[in-house]
């Protein structure tokens, strides 16, 4: 009976022990939870006591099936009361056990304050408060239970205010997280613009590769005429060549002829011998002549003539009292409005190589165009029927310009030539040769006795026409002239060249009086306006420049580049500036409010532009061999 009424009370005693630690632990899980909200009363639904350990890891419990007892504890009673021991704790275990909930203990004012104080670093006012309170609590001044605890509300509010710190911590990062990604957003915009306009200009690119494609293409195609007029030619100059040689041969023959003729002569023979030549050689001239031997004979006639003239003429004289400008009143006169919209008209196809030059007849309307082709034609207008053709460079034609009075033609070629021609007959009237590289371009003096030429040589002629000599030979550039042009009713000329300046010469005294520097490229074209009081010149990067010829002052410049300006050419009114650019493109310039008209019709590059009388209509030439108006 004393064992059986042991069993419950150590049953008991386990029991307590293991709730005691329960509830201790309990207790302190409650103590957490109720600082963040207090709610009532928890209640234990089911509790599984097991052995102490040291760690909280439930372990299964295992059975032990060959139960032994210690050798030296074989007692009877004690396995019995053992055995019944564990069976009432088994009953104890599998009893569901509900447990009164811990009351929720509120946060002593103590407490409360020191914790408050620590949390705001006040560690001098705390090292007081503790001192005197602990002073007062051992002189039983006070009592600790009879302080107090704080409210729940105070507890509260310290909960939330940290857990607002916290949410105002985490809305830092997020600002600081959002600030970023906004950052990167922009980045990434500014790259993806970065990367569309790199897209469009490799896109622009790409079309002006295939622009430019199209164009070699187009210059790979001009070459085939090119090729088969040097076979032409190849065939055509060792035919002359055979020739020449025979025609050498017999030219040996009558020298000695003549040498023996003359011997006699001096020994005092009769005179009938040289009759007899002379009827010999009529009767040859009555015999059919081949080309070489008539071109001789003719260049024979040509020198007879020219030793004849220049026994008889003498050198023209600069004119002292010029005429007045006749554009000026026409300037006045002409208040149409400027016209821009052009549009192509006719093609006409007059050369098989590159047209180099068209200039306007000064009264008619005729045109005249020039070309690599070694040829001159002269047009009506407005139709473009040929009315007459001139041949006899032996090399490509650069520059042509009319005699004032309209009735003759000059002509430079790369043949370091200047040609004269009447254009009533169409024929060659005299020849300029004198310069030792191509001469570029050719001009005439209003009063149609002196005609100036440029050339690669880096010098500039001035030749007269009476006296057919050349007057005076203008040095200064440093490299190739490249243009030249008389001021209108006056002795003074302009000259471009690829050393980057213009010149203005005296005519008289070959004198350069002044030198215009502004151009960074070659000058391929300069040029004076009708009224005479502005110069326009262009140059191989396609910068267009204007000056002020009273001032000798630079008053504009546009940048129409990067293809080269190969001409420019102002109309009658002097209000419109027409250039003719590498790219095809006639660019138009309005002089009174600086815009730009841009002309697009040539298949590759324009070369020459020209405006009609009344600026109505537009010529320009191109290096396919065609010649465009526009109107």
């Amino acid at each position: 009976m004393a064992a059986q009424r042991g069993i419950p009370s150590s049953a008991v005693r386990v029991l307590e022990e293991a709730l005691g630690m329960g509830l201790t632990a309990a207790g302190d899980a409650r103590d957490t939870a109720d600082a963040v909200a207090a709610e009532g009363a928890y209640y234990l639904e089911q509790v599984t006591i097991t052995e102490a350990s040291e760690d909280d890891y439930e372990y299964e419990e295992i059975p032990d099936d060959n139960f032994s007892i210690p050798e030296g504890e074989e007692d009877l009673a004690k396995a019995i009361q053992m055995a019944q021991e564990q069976a009432t704790d088994t009953e104890i275990l599998e009893r569901k056990t509900v447990l009164p909930s811990k009351p929720a203990v509120p946060e002593v004012i103590e407490d409360f304050l020191c914790n408050f104080l620590i949390k705001m670093g006040m560690t001098r006012t705390l090292d007081c408060f503790q001192s005197e309170w602990y002073e007062l609590i051992q002189k039983g001044v006070t009592e600790l239970r009879t302080v107090g605890n704080v409210p729940d509300v105070y507890t509260q509010l310290m909960l939330l205010e940290n857990e607002n710190k916290n949410l105002k911590k985490d809305l830092k990062h997020y600002k600081q997280a959002a600030d970023k990604a906004r950052e990167d957003l922009l980045k990434i915009q500014k790259e993806r613009d970065f990367h569309r306009m790199h897209h469009k200009r490799i896109v622009q690119e790409k079309n002006k590769l295939i622009n430019d494609l199209k164009g070699l293409k187009l210059h790979y195609a001009s070459y085939e005429p090119t090729i088969r007029v040097l076979h032409e030619k190849h065939h055509t100059l060792l035919k002359e060549k055979m020739l020449t040689s025979l025609e050498r041969d017999k030219v040996v023959g009558q020298i000695s002829g003549l040498q023996e003729i003359l011997k006699n002569v001096e020994i005092g023979h009769s005179y009938h011998a040289p009759e007899m030549k002379v009827g010999r050689s009529r009767e040859k001239e009555n015999t059919p002549e081949g080309p070489t031997q008539k071109g001789l004979r003719e260049a024979r006639e040509q020198n007879k003539c020219k030793t004849k003239m220049k026994g008889n003429t003498k050198d023209s004289e600069f004119p002292i009292d010029m005429q007045p400008n006749a554009n000026l009143n026409v300037c006045k006169e002409n208040l149409s409005p400027a016209k821009f919209d052009y549009k192509l008209k006719n093609i006409f196809r007059l050369h098989e190589l590159p047209v180099s030059c068209v200039s306007m007849h000064p009264h008619k309307d005729i045109l005249v165009s020039c070309g690599e082709d070694r040829l001159w034609k002269v047009l009506g207008l407005p139709k473009g029927n040929v009315l007459l053709t001139g041949f006899g460079h032996t090399d490509w034609l650069s520059d042509c310009c009319f005699h004032p009075s309209g009735n003759k033609l000059a002509t430079s070629s790369g043949d370091t030539t200047v040609k004269l021609w009447d254009l009533c007959k169409g024929d060659c009237i005299l020849t300029f040769e004198g310069h030792s590289h191509a001469v570029w371009s050719c001009t005439w003096h209003s009063c149609g006795n002196f005609v100036a030429s440029s050339s690669l040589d880096k010098t500039s002629k001035i030749w007269d026409v009476n006296s057919e000599r050349c007057r005076c030979t203008l040095y200064g550039h440093t490299d190739s002239v490249n243009s030249i042009e008389f001021f209108p009713f006056s002795n003074t000329l302009l000259t471009s060249s690829a050393d980057k300046t213009l010149s203005i010469w005296d005519a008289r005294t070959g004198i350069c009086e002044q030198s215009l520097y502004g151009h960074m490229h070659s000058i391929n074209d300069a040029i004076f306006d009708p009224r005479g009081h502005m110069i326009a010149s262009c140059d191989a990067r396609g910068v267009t420049k204007l000056w002020d010829f009273r001032k000798l002052l630079p008053i504009v410049s546009i940048d129409i580049g990067p293809s080269p300006g190969n001409e420019v050419n102002f109309d009658s009114s002097g209000r419109v500036l027409a250039q003719a650019s590498g790219n095809g493109v006639i660019h138009l310039l309005d002089l009174k409010s600086g815009e730009i008209h841009k002309l697009m019709g040539h298949e590759s590059e324009a070369h020459t532009v020209v405006f009609s009388h009344d600026g109505e209509i537009l010529f320009s030439g191109g290096s396919d061999g065609t010649v465009r108006t526009w109107s």
